[in-house]
């Protein structure tokens, strides 16, 4: 060892740490992840059991802080898509290796798959070979 020290500093998850820690942000990000573009109604499905307001609510945010990308096509009727950015694939890539340490923890004993996610396909991440 060479004696030198090497600083990470947290300043930089302010912010993103708000908006990926409520409870629907990496579902949708995940759901975007496996499907690569849905509208609306697609992430209703994917999620069940959202409220249309706080999927709204949550898309915004997400987009407003880099990780999804909304685009509007001009049709009759119109058409909205939603996908990730790079940095919004990047933090997928990035929760995988959390996901796997957590789903190998013994502490609390409890159940793999909570029953409050169970309905919800967004919850398991869909690895493409």
């Amino acid at each position: 060892m060479n004696g030198e020290v090497s600083h990470i500093c947290f300043c930089p998850l302010e912010g993103v740490i708000d908006v990926i820690s409520k409870k629907w942000a990496l579902l949708i990000v995940n759901a975007l992840g496996n499907r690569e573009r849905l509208r609306f109604n697609g992430l209703m499905e994917e999620l069940g059991g959202i409220s249309p307001k706080t999927l709204s609510d949550t898309l915004k945010e997400l987009q407003a802080e880099g990780l999804i990308k909304r685009e509007s096509f001009a049709e009759i009727p119109p058409r909205v898509e939603y996908s990730l950015t790079q940095d919004g694939v990047e933090l997928r890539k990035a929760i995988v290796p959390l996901l796997k340490w957590a789903a190998t923890r013994e502490h609390g004993n409890k159940e793999r798959c909570a029953s409050t996610y169970r309905g919800v396909r967004a919850h398991r991440i869909e690895e493409k070979a």
